[in-house]
């Protein structure tokens, strides 16, 4: 495809520096500004209304994805049923680059057509001059130019193929394509509004406007969600043929001969490329019965970490939630929002759903609880000591169809096969934790001496008691972090402050199951990440990072909850963890294709 004249960009390896190609343009704004131009002069600066128009252009691309990725409003409606995977979303990385293009353009139109540079504010000759050359010119000639890149071999496989080669069509596949598409997009667009502006009608109400439109049109084509009613063409007949819809647009998606149009299907009927099914399945699709809704097959039960980590959702930003969860500098001006959406979240939301991948046909969904962890620990099913880790749940509601699966035994086998088999000794805080105990149990087994954190001699007793007897000397209470002073593998399951983290030795290695993980203090020692496993190889439409964790690896509670799944086991996995069944886990997501992320 890069052989091909046209076919790749310019600044395609500039990476974010390409947007010093708006420097330029800044500088004018800056240079007028810093001379004493008036803020009402302003407004005839043309370069300031050319980056003005860049921020909402952006602006309606960003807002269309996220309204796409709102699974809790469009599940129902959404006409392909595949997610948006990493591969795609690398695909569409640089999918603004046609706004630097039509930017750099527009400046060039502003030079050689002085008259452009002081346009009224409002002129309707203009908005009907537009009209008519919109549909007069740029409808069909939009029309024969796309229909050309699907009919001529080389056309398509060196320019047009990159557009469709998105499995899932999104608002940012409606930027995705190649240098030359968007030059002849650039024409489509500029003849109605240079046109109007020739014959003196132009206005700068109708360069926002038109401009405006058209990406709006373009995102809603290409969102995958039906938002046009089907009644709406049932009492207006005429209008199906004046403007498209987004199933319209997606059966161009799926039958690359038809529906050619740019938003009149009018252009298709006279050119017999209407796709036949064009009208039925929008009328399905619509009314929300074309997809049934589909029952998943497994679901994740997460919940909200802090207010910055609750932006880190695809329909928040899908490039920002496609990589691992890190504090970013862009993520301040919303916090304030953030914490009202989240507030309100409190008192009148409920469970939701945020995000889904497919497993071996299966469907497996992630549902968020939205409250912090501290609230969630009154409800959710791992807190032992208030519910019985889910415990009492499932006592009390006997005829569940549904599994209940903490996921802890797994994420117990991931931390303990983290740990060096010459180790003989380690430093365990949470020690009266559902998994502390368990990691406590599991170790003294291997004849691993177990330096248990804990202020409750009770606790502490109890733990010992369910080791076997030639055991128990192994499993020994601490009550201070200086008893740890000369141990070098620490398993941290409570969160820990720099002054604790002081007294490990030098050359400690932390693994860790607490959230958020502790912070990385001493730089003489080495910090483990998350319990975490990598899902298998053959995941299907997952685009979205679990928190921290790097592309396609989940907490090993999701992955525990996978895999039981996958075995078809019909226990429940609640209350304390059998320790027994650690290794029969362990070794049912080695069977599975999980891999733990430490031997990648």
């Amino acid at each position: 495809m890069g052989s091909a004249p046209l076919s790749s960009w310019p600044w395609e390896n500039f990476g974010l520096f390409k947007y010093v190609l708006y420097g330029p343009l800044v500088g004018k704004v800056v240079y007028e500004w810093l001379n004493g131009v008036e803020l009402y002069s302003m407004i005839s600066c043309w370069s300031l209304h050319l980056l003005i128009l860049w921020i909402l252009r952006g602006g309606v691309h960003v807002l269309w994805s996220s309204y796409s990725h709102m699974l809790f409003l469009n599940r129902n409606r959404r006409i392909l049923q595949q997610g948006v995977d990493f591969k795609q979303i690398d695909l569409e990385w640089d999918w603004d680059n046609f706004l630097i293009l039509q930017a750099l353009v527009g400046s060039m139109a502003c030079y050689v057509f002085p008259f452009l540079q002081d346009l009224p504010l409002w002129n309707m000759k203009g908005v009907v001059a537009a009209m008519i050359l919109h549909v007069g010119v740029s409808e069909p000639l939009y029309y024969w130019m796309h229909r050309k890149f699907h009919e001529h071999h080389f056309l398509f496989t060196h320019y047009h193929s990159l557009h469709h080669s998105s499995p899932v069509p999104g608002p940012f596949t409606a930027g995705n394509a190649t240098l030359l598409e968007h030059l002849v997009l650039t024409v489509v667009i500029g003849i109605p509004v240079l046109g109007a502006s020739i014959m003196g009608y132009g206005s700068a109400s109708l360069v926002y406007g038109y401009v405006l439109t058209f990406d709006f049109l373009r995102c809603l084509g290409h969102c995958n969600v039906e938002v046009v009613p089907h009644e709406t063409f049932e009492r207006f007949p005429l209008l199906r043929y004046l403007i498209f819809t987004p199933t319209y647009h997606s059966l161009h998606h799926t039958d690359k001969n038809t529906n050619f149009c740019l938003f009149m299907p009018l252009f298709d009927a006279l050119g017999n490329t209407l796709h036949s099914n064009s009208w039925q399945l929008h009328k399905r699709l619509s009314s929300g019965s074309g997809n049934n809704c589909r029952v998943p097959d497994f679901v994740f039960l997460a919940h909200i970490v802090d207010v910055s980590s609750c932006m880190h959702i695809q329909f928040y930003l899908r490039s920002f939630a496609s990589l691992p969860y890190r504090t970013r500098f862009f993520l301040v001006p919303s916090w304030p929002f953030a914490l009202l959406v989240l507030l309100a979240m409190w008192v009148w939301s409920k469970t939701f759903v945020v995000s889904f991948y497919y497993l071996r046909d299966r469907l497996h969904q992630t549902w968020v609880v939205p409250r912090c962890g501290f609230m969630v620990s009154l409800i959710y099913t791992q807190n032992e000591s208030l519910n019985g880790g889910g415990k009492l749940f499932v006592d009390k509601h006997r005829n569940l169809r549904v599994r209940v699966v903490h996921g802890n035994t797994l994420t117990a086998a991931v931390i303990l096969h983290e740990i060096p088999e010459h180790v003989d000794e380690v430093f365990l805080t949470g020690a009266t934790s559902k998994l502390g105990r368990a990691i406590a149990l599991y170790l003294c087994r291997k004849k691993v001496r177990v330096l248990m954190l804990t202020l409750s001699t009770d606790r502490f007793h109890k733990i010992q008691r369910e080791a076997p007897l030639e055991y128990q000397s192994y499993l020994v209470q601490v009550t201070k972090y200086q008893a740890a002073q000369h141990c070098k593998t620490w398993i941290v399951g409570k969160w820990i402050s720099p002054r604790e983290q002081s007294w490990a030795p030098r050359g400690t290695h932390f693994h860790q199951f607490v959230v958020p993980p502790i912070l990385s203090f001493r730089r003489d020692c080495t910090y483990g990440d998350l319990a975490a496993m990598r899902l298998p190889q053959d995941v299907q439409g997952l685009g979205s990072c679990e928190y921290t964790m790097e592309r396609g690896v989940v907490h090993a509670c999701h992955a525990g909850g996978v895999v039981h799944s996958l075995e078809g086991w019909t226990h429940h996995e609640v209350g304390a963890i059998d320790v027994h069944r650690i290794d029969l886990v362990w070794e049912a997501a080695l069977k599975h294709g999980l891999r733990p992320v430490s031997s990648l």
